[in-house]
């Protein structure tokens, strides 16, 4: 898993990584709970800034140009050893396990072989972030040039799917924070 948490959350008042999750995690942690319930053995890297709650996570820097800038950086820097990487943005806290499930079993039965980026369209938006980078593009994302994630994606091998997933729908607002916060009540059972 690579955690983007580069932005500077000026909309919601703080970063978004360490803001509050219904959880009880920060949006940061809930991700990569979500995350290592369904691979508990994965590797995780942070792009940006530390979490508050996970603060001990390999940290790449993040050049503060860009997530298309910070995606480059990171595929020249050092990482683990993976086959595959699902690089999520630290606002995409509507992940669920069963969700993350679901999305990792699509893009293996589509690209078993890891050759291509598979990236969703969902709502009609393309979704650079949220998607499965196979490990094998690092080169390929460190020599691409361009100042947005489109151009990334344009130029390297890939695969959109359309896909209905909750995950993809980020929380960039104090407005989508709070229809966000009801949501999440209803997910649970009354205490």
């Amino acid at each position: 898993m690579l955690l983007l948490t580069g932005g500077r959350g000026s909309r919601m008042g703080a970063p978004k990584h360490n803001l509050a999750h219904p959880s009880g995690a920060s949006w940061g942690r809930h991700l990569i709970d979500v995350f290592r319930e369904v691979f508990p053995e994965g590797p995780v890297q942070v792009l940006g800034e530390p979490l508050q709650d996970l603060p001990e996570l390999p940290l790449v820097e993040d050049p503060r140009e860009g997530p298309a800038a910070a995606l480059r950086a990171w595929a020249l820097a050092p990482s683990p050893a993976a086959d595959l990487w699902w690089v999520v943005g630290c606002d995409q806290v509507r992940w669920r396990a069963d969700a993350l499930r679901a999305w990792i079993n699509q893009a293996e039965a589509l690209d078993p072989a890891h050759e291509r980026w598979i990236l969703a369209r969902s709502e009609g938006m393309l979704q650079p972030l949220g998607g499965w980078l196979p490990a094998a593009l690092r080169p390929n994302l460190a020599q691409a040039r361009g100042a947005s994630l489109r151009d990334l994606v344009n130029a390297l091998p890939h695969l959109i799917l359309d896909s209905g997933l909750e995950g993809w729908r980020d929380v960039d607002t104090p407005e989508e924070h709070t229809a966000f916060q009801d949501e999440v009540k209803a997910w649970r059972p009354s205490d």
